[in-house]
């Protein structure tokens, strides 16, 4: 699963050829979350508020940038 980012100790990954909905996943120690691209809601997983805020802050001006790469599988680094 290639990683897209790493923000506040939160690594930020995407796997190719994933399930529906296109979405990423953020992962800090021993914590997952799933997050919507579209709606930048987690939908699955335990990531702790605090790290749920800074995922969302981090993706919301992204979106565009996440749903090609979910649309083509052309996985890039992005900060």
């Amino acid at each position: 699963m290639p990683t897209l980012a790493k923000i506040n100790g939160i690594v930020i990954r995407m796997f190719y050829k994933d399930h529906p909905p296109p979405h990423f996943h953020a992962t800090n120690s021993d914590k997952t979350g799933l997050f919507n691209i579209n709606s930048l809601k987690m939908f699955k997983g335990n990531l702790s508020n605090i790290d749920q805020k800074d995922v969302v802050k981090w993706a919301s001006n992204k979106q565009v940038e996440l749903l090609k790469m979910w649309d083509t599988q052309k996985i890039i680094k992005i900060n």
